[in-house]
């Protein structure tokens, strides 16, 4: 994909249906939690310490990672952003203090919203740019969170996700199984264009192997669902399902002791909200706002109303 708002082969519609769909406060997915994880040992090469930092989504990044970024940023608030007002409710659980907390004072600055405009130090937002239906949108609305020098840390499926899978679709004549995935050269010139500096991408492989067909559809269920707008059109029967199992068990690996392996590829990408260049014309205006944030950059002048 260059140059485009989106992955040409994902239905907006499908994928804005799978977005809304209620979460757990409890759990996540286990390759979200995994993703989140690596990507937390990245934050060990970062020196700002957030006083503000925004979670994109934490029911579907990861609710094991949400706490452990509240025990790596203890005297920071934090933010719990949800697109969808279904899962509000279930993110207001994670920001819910134990009674030992309670009894003793304790406990993180959690709120369950988004924070004022310029002001969060942090934004992470692991696993979901690869379903967005308006990525470039999504990338501009988190710069508009961010304060000068904040930084954005991501994590999203890249296009070789599911290759195993998507050969043997080829294969049989079948539909692909999942809508063509960003490349991160492409993501690195959204953020570019979102206003970002000094994009960092990097990606990996992580092959997971499964003891039946059935696992490994379970699995796929609960990390998303096949948006890619050629996909089947309805239902289809026990006799394609007999048919897609028997073509999967060509995923065996002699090296996996005859489990099924697919491979997920994972992009990582971090980039800075730098200082607003302001384009001087004949006559230039400048906000209030902007020039705070200016004059805060270039020597911590104050600016009163």
């Amino acid at each position: 994909m260059s140059q485009a708002s989106r992955p040409p082969s994902l239905d907006p519609v499908a994928a804005a249906r799978w977005l809304a769909r209620p979460l757990s406060a409890h759990t996540s997915p286990w390759l979200h939690e995994e993703v989140a994880s690596r990507m937390q040992e990245r934050l060990d090469f970062i020196k700002l310490q957030p006083r503000q930092w925004v979670h994109w989504e934490p029911l579907r990044g990861g609710v094991a990672a949400h706490r452990a970024l509240l025990l790596r940023y203890p005297q920071a608030q934090a933010w719990l952003a949800c697109e969808h007002p279904f899962n509000v409710q279930a993110a207001r659980q994670l920001t819910e203090r134990h009674w030992w907390q309670r009894l003793s004072g304790r406990g993180h600055k959690q709120h369950v919203g988004l924070p004022p405009e310029h002001s969060a130090d942090m934004l992470w937002a692991n696993m979901h740019l690869h379903a967005c239906p308006e990525p470039q949108a999504v990338l501009q609305s988190w710069h508009q969170m961010l304060a000068v020098d904040g930084f954005l840390m991501f994590s999203c499926l890249g296009p070789d996700t599911l290759q195993e899978l998507r050969q043997v679709h080829a294969r049989e004549g079948w539909p692909p199984p999942a809508h063509e995935y960003t490349d991160m050269h492409d993501w690195g010139d959204m953020l570019v264009q979102a206003g970002f500096a000094e994009p960092v991408m990097d990606m990996e492989r992580i092959t997971l192997t499964y003891a039946t067909p059935e696992s490994l559809l379970t699995e796929l269920r609960e990390l998303g669902r096949n948006w890619h707008v050629s996909r089947f059109q309805g239902l289809r029967g026990r006799a394609w399902k007999s048919d897609w199992t028997h073509a999967l068990m060509s995923l065996a690996s002699p090296q996996a002791d005859g489990r099924l392996s697919v491979s997920f590829e994972i992009v990582y990408g971090h980039a800075l909200k730098p200082q607003p260049r302001v384009k001087l014309a004949p006559t230039t205006e400048i906000g209030l706002a902007q020039m705070r944030h200016m004059l805060r950059s270039n020597g911590g002048i104050s600016v009163k109303d």
